[in-house]
């Protein structure tokens, strides 16, 4: 034993074990969850996340689904996409991908961040004077989809 202080590395999948738990009985206040996308993924690689949009926001009585894929966790950050269309400083307007290089908690990942983490951390950047009242995308039976063959839907609201 060195005089230096040993830190455990907890494998991979004991981790997500563990944090697939945590997740699954409610973080804080319920507002953010998080669970596999996929009982049958062996790997553990595709989550889903959920944020409600906090109170006072542009985001409240939102709510916000998210993909998160992780191809090497926990050494390096996950991939990030709101399903939900949401607008923000961080986030792809067109695919909904949170770009790691203008969201610091991606771009500075560390080994000891977990998904709680990183969801509140979003949840966070909801409340920021920078986006808090940015305006937001109408929601979908109100504007223009690409169906599955190209085509633009529009929707008529009465």
């Amino acid at each position: 034993m060195g005089s230096e202080e040993e830190k455990v590395v907890v494998p991979r999948n004991f981790r997500l074990l563990e944090e697939l738990e945590r997740g699954e009985k409610g973080i804080g206040d319920g507002t953010v969850s998080y669970g596999m996308d996929d009982a049958d993924d062996i790997l553990m690689q595709s989550w889903t996340g959920t944020i409600i949009g906090p109170h006072s926001t542009a985001y409240e009585g939102k709510i916000f689904q998210l993909k998160l894929f992780w191809k090497d966790y926990p050494q390096s950050p996950p991939t990030v996409r709101f399903q939900t269309r949401i607008n923000m400083a961080f986030v792809n307007p067109d695919n909904g991908v949170v770009e790691p290089s203008h969201f610091p908690m991606l771009s500075n990942w560390r080994r000891e961040y977990t998904m709680e983490d990183l969801l509140m951390q979003l949840k966070k950047e909801m409340m920021s004077p920078q986006n808090r009242k940015l305006s937001q995308p109408l929601e979908s039976n109100e504007e223009g989809r690409t169906d599955p063959k190209g085509l633009v839907v529009k929707y008529c609201v009465m």
